[in-house]
């Protein structure tokens, strides 16, 4: 199934080849983004659509019409959340029609979720998660923030595990049932660029692991692995804070 869905990717890469732009003009900023959506698409069978993106008249403010956006350009609008597909087709009509638009993957029901914390703590407790020998999964990171790609769950299950715990750092977020992430290579929000810290191919477990969505993708962690691992890692601080407030 794999190698059918990468031969699929490749005839519609070949087909997008026409977009590119004739020499001498500048470089062409869909194929990337595009290229992105379709591999998350068809290849992880991650149901992705465009963000809202940058307003064409002033790049620094979001295309939806709230003046004080929080996450400007970095969040679903037209088409909204529950657009969100698979299907290579409508991926490529959405990135051919606005190439600069940022990939969205909504997150939940069988597409991975996500816990994330500020990228400094985020570094730091990723390393300290290494050294004891925790699995992680793929790591999505922003100049801001990173986000830890776990296997999906239900805001019952979230809500379970959260009140089960003493103290939860207010730094996490959690991307889950109804939510949404920023993927690899898409603008972030706030300046910068989205990057995989830790790529869905890096893991060698990858192509024959039944964990991913697809029954090969990508290895994920369930939520409360990663969630324990990052409240031990959060205490001790001096002062009696948290490692992931910062």
């Amino acid at each position: 199934m794999r190698e059918i869905l990468g031969r699929r990717l490749q005839r519609l890469r070949d087909r997008l080849k026409t977009l590119r732009p004739a020499p001498g003009q500048s470089g062409d900023p869909a194929l990337p983004l595009l290229d992105a959506a379709l591999t998350c698409a068809t290849v992880r069978q991650w149901p992705v659509l465009p963000g809202v993106g940058r307003s064409g008249a002033d790049s620094g403010r979001c295309a939806c019409p709230d003046p004080d956006c929080a996450v400007p350009g970095a969040h679903p609008f037209d088409p909204g959340l529950l657009a969100a597909t698979t299907d290579p087709r409508m991926v490529t009509w959405w990135w051919t029609n606005r190439p600069t638009a940022p990939v969205l993957l909504a997150t939940g029901g069988s597409a991975p979720c996500a816990v994330s914390l500020p990228a400094n703590a985020a570094a730091r407790a990723v390393v300290r998660l290494d050294a004891q020998g925790m699995r992680l999964g793929p790591i999505v990171a922003t100049p801001t923030r990173w986000a830890l790609l776990v296997a999906p769950y239900s805001l019952e299950r979230l809500g379970e595990l959260l009140y089960a715990k003493d103290h939860v750092p207010s730094s996490l977020r959690f991307h889950g049932e109804g939510g949404y992430l920023l993927l690899p290579p898409s603008p972030a929000s706030g300046g910068g660029q989205v990057r995989w810290e830790r790529a869905p191919e890096d893991d060698p477990a990858c192509p024959a692991d039944p964990n991913g969505s697809d029954g090969g993708g990508p290895w994920l962690p369930e939520v409360e692995a990663v969630v324990h691992a990052l409240v031990e890692a959060s205490t001790g601080a001096s002062g009696g804070g948290s490692r992931l407030a910062y």
